[in-house]
């Protein structure tokens, strides 16, 4: 039996300039998040003009969503060792130039194999965004506060996602739909100027936590493939692979739904669908928060874990109540209640890697969970629009209410019992399962 190798402890305190630049470097994060989630949902919120203008069905767009959900499976695992092995400042450098071109190269887009090809191009560097955001709060944070830190930077997806709306129907309707992804480009440009000015790799001892320090040799951590025989590496790619179908879901058809089931026009899309994105915001940064609390009030990690994770995931049974909504109104606050759902859980979800794994492997594990997230953000919206083209949008809500639950129980049933979340040192059948 194996386990997963443990770095060397580091001290606990930190001093008053590596705070600040553990906080500026945050920022930078959530800004990063904001921009990457208004270049996603630019598509989104064009998606009813876009589809009348170039003819296509429910179907040839979910194939397009589905390209660039296959764009971020195919960059997951490359992205995350290039974070590992060269660095967030290089690899974040490079991640993001990648995207803003691709945004930027939507203005040529003319038929669904533009868009489809386009959009691939961008998963793969906006993939970099979680994969590096993890490695950077495990790196930076101590494992009390990472919940709280990843929540307040996963939290740009919904702010993200809340200032799209308003803002792309405004540069639409004065200045078209290619000034539109122009524009969020151009601010992918200004933020590596920033972080490449700001950011430098953390001291030794800045997350005041055993497993802090620079750590073992590289020699000594675990290959790319033996990570696949750690149950702790199955047990967060099948939650993520599960779960994360969901968001993208209300991401990329919430407009579309609004327009053609509830009878929204385009501009009342952009004046109310933002409300969901900042009940979700909200969720983001209070699931960190309980966690931080809990774990304070000495109730352990995994029990953080698994109160936080199983009450996001319950709130995301508000799916069942969408299509029942008696007016636009009540669509869009239940569709709040489960992004807020959602996203609590999320914050700990991600979180979880740096419980389960040293800060030397965040980068690539993150990028396995992504390449399953990814897999399964492929196949949910092919579903998608199969089944909104044959039997309406009622089947999509069904089950994207069962996944979070679904996945969040996949992770403490394979992973509950590992050292790390208070197991025995060799627990059997945790450091080398059969998958």
């Amino acid at each position: 039996m194996q386990n997963i190798p443990a770095l060397a402890p580091a001290a606990d305190r930190v001093d008053a300039s590596t705070l600040r630049r553990r906080w500026a470097i945050l920022a930078l994060l959530l800004g990063i998040t904001i921009i990457n989630f208004i270049d996603r949902q630019t598509l989104s919120v064009l998606a009813p003009r876009l589809k009348e203008m170039f003819h296509f069905t429910n179907t040839q767009y979910g194939r397009i969503v589905a390209s660039f959900q296959f764009g971020m499976m195919s960059g997951e695992f490359p992205m995350g060792m290039l974070m590992d092995r060269w660095g967030v400042r290089t690899g974040f450098t490079f991640a993001v130039l990648s995207w803003s071109a691709a945004t930027g190269a939507h203005v040529f887009a003319s038929n669904l194999w533009h868009f489809s090809i386009f959009r691939f191009w961008m998963g793969t560097g906006e993939c970099g965004n979680f994969s590096g955001g993890v490695k950077v709060v495990t790196e930076w944070f101590p494992k009390r506060d990472r919940a709280l830190a990843i929540g307040i930077f996963n939290s740009g997806s919904m702010i993200g996602s809340m200032i799209a709306p308003p803002l792309i129907v405004l540069l639409n309707h004065f200045w078209g739909w290619k000034v539109a992804f122009l524009a969020p480009a151009t601010l992918g440009l200004i933020w590596v100027f920033l972080w490449r000015k700001v950011y430098r790799p953390a001291p030794a001892s800045s997350s005041g936590d055993e497993g802090a320090s620079a750590g073992p040799p590289a020699s000594t951590l675990p290959g790319t493939w033996q990570l696949l025989q750690y149950r702790q590496s199955w047990a967060l790619m099948l939650c993520r692979f599960l779960a994360s179908p969901v968001v993208q879901f209300y991401w990329y058809w919430m407009p579309d739904y609004l327009y053609n089931v509830r009878g929204m026009s385009l501009r009342d899309i952009g004046a109310f669908s933002w409300v969901p994105y900042l009940i979700g915001d909200i969720g983001s940064i209070a699931g960190g928060w309980a966690a931080a609390r809990l774990i304070a009030a000495r109730v352990g990690v995994l029990n953080a874990r698994k109160l936080t994770m199983f009450f996001g995931a319950t709130c995301c049974l508000g799916s069942l109540l969408v299509v029942q909504a008696r007016s636009s109104a009540s669509a869009i606050a239940v569709i709040g209640l489960v992004l807020f759902g959602h996203t609590f859980m999320s914050a700990n979800m991600f979180a979880s890697i740096g419980d389960l794994f040293p800060e030397k492997l965040a980068g690539r594990v993150t990028g396995l969970t992504g390449f399953s997230g990814g897999l399964s953000g492929i196949l949910f919206p092919l579903m998608t629009g199969i089944l909104v083209d044959r039997y309406g949008y009622a089947p999509v809500f069904i089950i994207a209410a069962a996944l979070p639950l679904a996945g969040v129980s996949a992770l403490f049933l394979l992973a509950s019992g590992s050292p790390e979340w208070g197991g025995s040192p060799e627990p059997r059948g945790v450091s080398r399962p059969r998958c």
